[in-house]
């Protein structure tokens, strides 16, 4: 294993739990390989900020036996790389932050628990911004994490590295969070399946308390399918697969808030939308008006790291990264009031978006404005038109954390040889529905990703 680009990393769930059960390879192989996948290629995309090989090593062996018993569960020796905003027992959880660079968990948060308790096999802790506070990757302790399909590019984030793991192959799946578009953007930019589930559907007891009011956790795969496994463990149940027979009522809008996307991106969505038409769907074009989040988002968040982590601005203001330290100084100057007005913002906006889905079944929109940027270089402008320096190639994420629903995002195609997501986005707990819309859209699509297989094999010579 390992010399060629058939890679078992890239296998299906399925197809990676039938050899288990035939004994034609075991997780213990599994695991090594991604290992030796880390050590080759991790110094050139900062995937992961952190190894966990002796834990991953045991869980490896006890998948190995749970498999000969045959008891194994539902990700019975699958390698997934953890995010480094969850606790994992007895080891570092940083938050992508020098100040809690020695920072040990005293006990899984609620998303390890579940993963662990699956027969998961964790193949290390995966870049993110600070405290997930920004929509790229980048922290203190090194570069952001790069986007394997050019590493001269940023994989968005906060979950960057989790979706750097999966497009590369170091990892089958990968867990991360998503408060703002921390699953999908990541996602789109790797050309990797995404999903952010409804908000509290999916828990993290005892972990990490940041974009609180709006975070869930949620999977990154290569195919639905495997996304769909997770999903379930996260959420303590299981979605059943099946086709969408009946004509969806489907609100497409190609620029939402009427703000600027890069034409190429525009027209690869398009394209992906005419699909849903010749499946049977009822597709309308919709004036999507999204504006509003901003009323509940900015002063919810800040509260949240007011109330959490106002303190490092004593003890470590000097440990911490620029976009960290402005958020906590912008957030002491928040009142009482302001923080309650953000409460009833919420409350108004959520209802408001809930009222779209007495329309339409489902909302599709492209899941970014751009495709992947630079590192460190985010678009002043998007079709000759200035945008936000913050949310400008992201105006469509967010939204729908602030709402609350349950939204996806599907590899399309490619703008300059870089991959497009198409966000799906249904109404609050239509996770199955979602989930075998996406598949029926994938299993149309047939996007072809052999280039990146190859590009990562372990015989390649990787450039930009």
């Amino acid at each position: 294993m390992g010399s060629h680009a058939d890679s078992p990393l890239y296998w299906s769930v399925a197809k990676l739990q039938a050899a288990y059960q035939s004994g034609e390879l075991s997780p213990v192989e599994v695991l090594e390989e991604a290992l030796q996948r880390i050590d080759r290629f991790n110094p050139q995309l900062n995937a992961y900020l952190g190894r966990l090989d002796d834990l991953a090593r045991a869980q490896a062996l006890a998948a190995e036996r749970a498999w000969r018993s045959g008891e194994p569960g539902p990700l019975c020796g699958v390698p997934v790389s953890i995010k480094d905003t969850f606790h994992i027992e007895g080891h570092v959880a940083t938050y992508g932050s020098l100040a809690f660079r020695d920072n040990i968990a005293e006990s899984d948060s609620g998303v390890v628990r579940r993963l662990r308790a699956a027969g998961s096999v964790f193949t290390g802790r995966t870049n993110t911004s600070e405290f997930a506070q920004s929509a790229t990757a980048e922290n203190r302790f090194f570069d952001d994490s790069h986007n394997p399909w050019d590493v001269t590019r940023t994989t968005g984030g906060s979950s960057g590295g989790a979706a750097a793991s999966v497009a590369a192959g170091l990892s089958t799946l990968a867990v991360g969070a998503d408060g703002g578009g921390s699953i999908r953007i990541p996602a789109s930019f790797t050309g990797l399946f995404g999903i952010k589930p409804t908000y509290g559907l999916c828990q993290d007891e005892n972990g990490l308390s940041a974009m609180s009011d709006f975070i869930s956790p949620g999977p990154f795969a290569w195919r639905v399918s495997d996304a769909r496994v997770m999903c379930g463990v996260l959420a303590d149940t299981t979605y059943r697969r099946q086709k969408v027979t009946k004509g969806l009522r489907v609100a497409w809008c190609a620029r939402p808030s009427g703000c600027p996307h890069d034409p190429g991106v525009v027209e690869v969505t398009e394209a992906a939308v005419k699909l849903l038409v010749e499946m049977g769907h009822c597709v309308a074009e919709h004036p999507l008006d999204l504006t509003g989040w901003e009323a509940a988002f900015a002063p919810l968040v800040l509260h949240n790291e007011f109330r959490e982590r106002d303190h490092l601005l004593e003890t470590s203001a000097d440990r911490l990264t620029g976009y960290e330290r402005r958020s906590l100084e912008m957030a002491r100057s928040l009142s009482a009031e302001q923080v309650e007005q953000g409460h009833r913002e919420h409350a108004v906006y959520r209802a408001r978006i809930q009222r779209l889905f007495e329309e339409f079944d489902i909302v599709v929109l492209p899941t970014t404005a751009v495709t992947a940027f630079p590192i460190k270089e985010r678009p002043s402008k998007i079709d000759g038109q200035d945008v936000h320096w913050l949310w400008g190639p992201f105006p469509g994420t967010a939204p729908f954390n602030v709402a609350g629903n349950p939204a996806a995002t599907v590899p399309c195609g490619f703008a300059d040889s870089l991959p497009v997501g198409l966000q799906l986005v249904g109404a609050q707990m239509s996770e199955e529905l979602l989930l075998n819309l996406a598949e029926d859209l994938e299993e149309a699509l047939a996007i072809d990703r052999t280039p990146l297989v190859d590009k990562w094999a372990m015989t390649a010579t990787v450039e930009g």
